[in-house]
């Protein structure tokens, strides 16, 4: 029987960055924004956080290779990540969301036009649709040179072999596209449908259910 997957506690800082970053997707900040209290979006958050081991599970296969390089490394020295990992976690992760959201904001753009919507709507979606890939494309370039940066500084004296450190970045990055994204969509798209849903029993005009 296979065990039930667990995300360590010492990985949670990690997770709650991804998490980070996936709440200020263009689409998923857009949608939240409808709601200037706030609310909607810390409930995603709670829920996100109440299920991390669901969402990290997505990401298994990168996790348990990160775990067992982590695992060797830890009796050579102590793992404390560092200012510079973080910047490079950033420097990959980052490229990740801007092309996602230039992608959705694109295709939204176009099909809009294509069914004749508003000019200045999809002419807005469209335009912020490649400025976002232009950013995906020069942080794809500033991803390379900062993990370059980051193995040289490493190489004098690591704490971290430069494996793990790419596994660590491995598994953040299939922890965003194949777990966080699409489940904070999901949880979304639940609560735009339960709160569209008609009521089961209409009431008739004394505020009571019909009854046949």
């Amino acid at each position: 029987m296979t065990a039930p997957f667990r995300l360590r506690p010492e990985d949670q800082p990690d997770f709650e960055a991804v998490l980070h970053l996936a709440l200020n997707t263009c689409d998923i900040r857009t949608a939240l924004a409808a709601d200037p209290t706030g609310r909607k979006a810390s409930r995603l958050r709670l829920r996100a956080l109440t299920d991390a081991d669901k969402i990290a599970a997505a990401a298994r296969d990168e996790y348990d290779t990160y775990l067992a390089l982590h695992a060797p490394a830890r009796k050579n020295d102590e793992d404390r990540p560092d200012g510079n990992s973080l910047l490079a976690a950033l420097a990959v992760l980052t490229p990740a969301v801007a092309g996602t959201s230039a992608a959705a904001l694109l295709v939204l753009g176009y099909v809009l036009r294509l069914t004749g919507a508003q000019r200045s709507l999809t002419g807005s979606l469209i335009t912020a649709g490649w400025i976002l890939a232009l950013i995906a494309a020069v942080g794809t370039l500033i991803a390379f040179a900062a993990l370059l940066t980051h193995a040289a500084r490493r190489q004098g004296g690591p704490r971290q072999p430069a494996r793990l450190e790419q596994a660590r970045l491995n598994w953040q990055q299939a922890l965003l596209t194949q777990g966080m994204l699409p489940r904070l969509r999901h949880y979304m798209s639940e609560a735009t449908s339960r709160s569209a849903a008609p009521e089961s029993h209409p009431p008739n005009g004394d505020g009571l259910p019909h009854t046949s």
